[in-house]
């Protein structure tokens, strides 16, 4: 490219245009400087420059030279050489979060993404999502909880598959949870006793339809008949509590708790690997510290300060509800048969219908009229005698005398019909 040759832009053009129509008085300085929007002062400073180093000095002094807040090139370097080692799945906003807190280098998130579209390096980027009606958001802290599960790899390779159950608070977005093997009841039951604990009973639970939260079963004439339907055993044990349950119709119906599982499947996941966080009890031991930070980072402030949690009332027993409810019938000699095994109760009961409790700390109870029954598992069943069965004795035909009246009625038949055969 020639040396001789000028590059302006657009504003610079007309800007030249214009004060080189006020040096040949064509148009007065005022003129000039309304048309550019700029004060008649500044025209004439503009002018003197024309005049002395011509066309070029119109172009700002600044044009080419590296800014005095650029960041120098070794920590450009160093940076981009960090991200394509440590941190290659990571986005730009979550990466210039890592690089600060373990790195101590302040990147601008915005700076980063220029560096890796620069350098033509592929960056995790955030996925278009289709329009959906927004849904204003509770005003109280613990007026509505979102509910679900996510079975995820979440160790990557180092562990297994599992699931985390997880909650948050749809006023202020501060979210719970906790790893299990697998999403059913009983992990159900445990996180929200544990979350119970932690905060108190909140007014309602936002969940899908999961079998766990919805039962499967067709309603009995007598629910029919009373207009009810039937409870899984999690809304059962809601509903003893006066916690309403409502269900979603649509995984989109739950958006906060569905972007907060894609955030930690981002989020959380590297978190760990940065950790070496290997194993349920591990990761659920890191979870609350990482909660807590995550509602700092991302939670907002609910616009009605009342709580609405309830504390556990003195004397309620949440073990015996967040449990699973069985009713069986007692046999005549005492014993109740469930899921396979039989067991003994020791003690003598008027009725005939106990209530078996599974607890989610494992162990079982026998329940009658609200008393907990001593029983036993029968582990081995007396075996049946064996009877030998005896073969009965083959009997011989029986053989018409010769003198039986059938004998001699077939014998005159053939006597008079002989001349037909």
């Amino acid at each position: 490219m020639r040396e001789d040759i000028i590059s302006m832009s657009q504003r610079e053009l007309k800007r030249l245009h214009l004060i080189k129509k006020a040096l040949e008085k064509e148009i007065t300085q005022e003129m000039a400087a309304e048309l550019i929007g700029i004060s008649s002062r500044q025209v004439r400073r503009l002018i003197q420059t024309v005049r002395r180093e011509g066309d070029r000095g119109i172009i700002h002094k600044l044009r080419g030279r590296e800014s005095n807040r650029a960041i120098a090139l070794e920590i450009k370097e160093k940076v981009l050489s960090l991200y394509q080692k440590k941190y290659p799945d990571f986005g730009p906003t979550l990466g210039s979060e890592k690089l600060w807190e373990r790195h101590k280098i302040k990147i601008n998130d915005e700076t980063l993404r220029l560096w890796l579209i620069d350098q033509v390096i592929e960056y995790q980027g955030r996925k278009k999502r289709p329009h959906r009606q927004w849904r204003e958001r509770k005003e109280s802290f613990g007026e509505m909880l979102q509910l679900d599960g996510s079975r995820h790899k979440w160790f990557e390779e180092r562990g297994p598959e599992s699931v985390l159950m997880c909650y948050i608070d749809d006023a202020t977005g501060r979210p719970y949870g906790r790893f299990y093997e697998y999403e059913g009841t009983l992990p159900a039951l445990d996180s929200f006793k544990r979350y119970s604990q932690k905060y108190g009973v909140p007014a309602s639970v936002y969940l899908d339809k999961h079998s766990t939260y919805k039962s499967t079963k067709e309603a009995t004439i007598e629910e029919q008949l009373q207009g009810l339907e039937p409870l899984s055993q999690y809304e059962r044990a809601l509903k003893e509590l006066e916690v309403d349950v409502i269900h979603a119709h649509s995984p989109q119906a739950k958006g906060r708790i569905e972007r907060l599982f894609r955030s930690l499947q981002n989020r959380l996941i590297k978190e760990m690997r940065l950790r070496r966080i290997k194993s349920i009890a591990e990761a659920n031991k890191f979870l609350p510290k990482y909660f807590s930070w995550y509602a700092r980072r991302f939670g907002v402030k609910p616009a009605k300060s009342t709580n609405l949690h309830r504390q556990i009332a003195a004397g309620v027993d949440l073990d015996q509800i967040l449990c699973i409810k069985t009713s069986r019938v007692v046999r005549n000699d005492f014993t109740v048969a469930h899921e396979g095994k039989l067991y003994q109760i020791k003690d003598n009961i008027g009725g005939k219908g106990v209530v078996i409790e599974e607890r989610v700390n494992g162990r079982k109870y026998i329940n009658y009229q609200g008393k907990h029954l001593r029983f036993k598992e029968i582990t081995t069943r007396p075996e049946k005698i064996q009877q030998e069965v005896k073969k009965p004795k083959a009997r011989r035909p029986y053989i018409l005398p010769k003198d039986h009246p059938w004998r001699q009625s077939i014998h005159a038949f053939f006597k008079e019909n002989r001349g037909s055969f």
